[in-house]
């Protein structure tokens, strides 16, 4: 039989929310930058820039809606060390809280994970437990917990541990930022798959204000979300290899929700790379491949747009920074290894922001 909380865990409990509490309020909003390309004169597209969080990343706002979670759940006690399995963004922001918080933390990582994330777990304190296999994350973490670790569970519990309906989630913040821009209601908001938590997320939210905008979900190409969402079945797995982390997942989590999401757009790797080398010189700083992988989603969808005779507004998420892909997606010895050469696909989409006009990208 469970034993009821005694005073001092209650008031350790009380201290610990009071704290995310103060750490959401220091933290200001993400900016929404604004980009003009030359073939899209009646098409305004937006992108948040999620990497101007504390912890560098979308995966802030995850990480402290999964403590939130835990906490108020009667999952995590004073002490108790935390887990999760990530493949490096979702890790360092939780390192981060763990850390504020005064618990440790492991994070269970594929080993081939950028190694600029590794070591940004550790900078943060915590733990890194690394497995060959990415499909071995799920059963390492739960390893953990059955050891006495309170499971973050970022794939199990991402799309219920945010508020959907407020709280400043991604999706309230986008449609209040564009609220004074010449078309408010994006036709499109573009985002990734990762947990699943933002695709859902948004796509309840842009249902429950009633909104005509549609969700796409912007993946790499021959991942979980693309084969699954297309067939509608949630058995699907996949064989392929991570090259864009955060997203393109081997199987389809249970955060997927495929009935919010409108169009899914498959991305090639080299082009994901070509499209975040592109944002680089719109914007002026690094981004990383998932960024790439909603910029080509995003020109795709204008294209249509576009021969439509439509005019709007196109809102995608720029996801973590690409300081942390120096050793991988940015290095030019690393892409010839992996046989990656995005060399051919930058040149198509350079004609397709010139021209208005989609060009493919074999």
């Amino acid at each position: 039989m469970r034993t009821p909380a005694n005073a001092a865990t209650r008031q350790w409990l009380v201290d610990a929310l009071a704290t995310l509490r103060r750490e959401a309020a220091r933290s200001a909003d993400t900016h929404l930058l604004r980009i003009e390309f030359p073939g899209f004169p009646n098409i305004e597209f937006y992108f948040k820039d999620e990497a101007a969080h504390p912890t560098g990343s979308l995966k802030h706002r995850l990480a402290r809606s999964l403590y939130l979670y835990a906490l108020c759940n009667g999952k995590l006690s004073p002490g108790q060390p935390v887990v999760d399995a990530s493949s490096g963004s979702t890790a360092i922001s939780e390192a981060w809280f763990a850390r504020m918080l005064g618990l440790q933390f492991t994070a269970v990582m594929p080993r081939a994970t950028a190694p600029r994330k590794i070591t940004d777990v550790e900078v943060l304190g915590g733990k890194v437990d690394l497995v060959d296999d990415p499909g071995e994350v799920y059963a390492r973490a739960a390893w953990h917990a059955e050891r006495g670790a309170c499971h973050l569970d970022q794939f199990g519990q991402a799309e219920r541990a945010t508020d959907w309906r407020g709280n400043n989630n991604i999706a309230e913040s986008i449609i209040g930022q564009l609220a004074a821009e010449p078309h408010p209601d994006p036709s499109w908001i573009v985002c990734g798959a990762g947990t699943g938590g933002t695709s859902a997320t948004i796509g309840r939210y842009l249902r429950y204000r009633g909104l005509q905008t549609r969700l796409c979900v912007a993946e790499p190409e021959g991942a979980a979300f693309a084969v699954g969402w297309r067939a509608n079945d949630r058995s699907i797995t996949v064989d392929r290899p991570a090259v864009i982390e955060g997203i393109g997942r081997c199987r389809v989590e249970p955060g997927f929700l495929f009935e919010v999401v409108d169009e899914v757009i498959e991305v090639p790797d080299a082009a994901s790379i070509a499209a975040m080398r592109l944002l680089e010189e719109q914007i002026g700083r690094r981004y990383g491949g998932s960024s790439g992988t909603n910029l080509v989603a995003c020109l795709q969808l204008a294209t249509r747009m576009r021969e439509r005779g439509e005019e709007g507004s196109i809102v995608s998420l720029l996801c973590d920074p690409g300081e942390r892909y120096d050793q991988t997606l940015y290095c030019p010895d690393w892409l010839r290894r992996n046989g990656l050469d995005p060399a051919p696909a930058e040149k198509a989409l350079r004609e397709t922001l010139r021209s208005g006009e989609w060009h493919p990208l074999d």
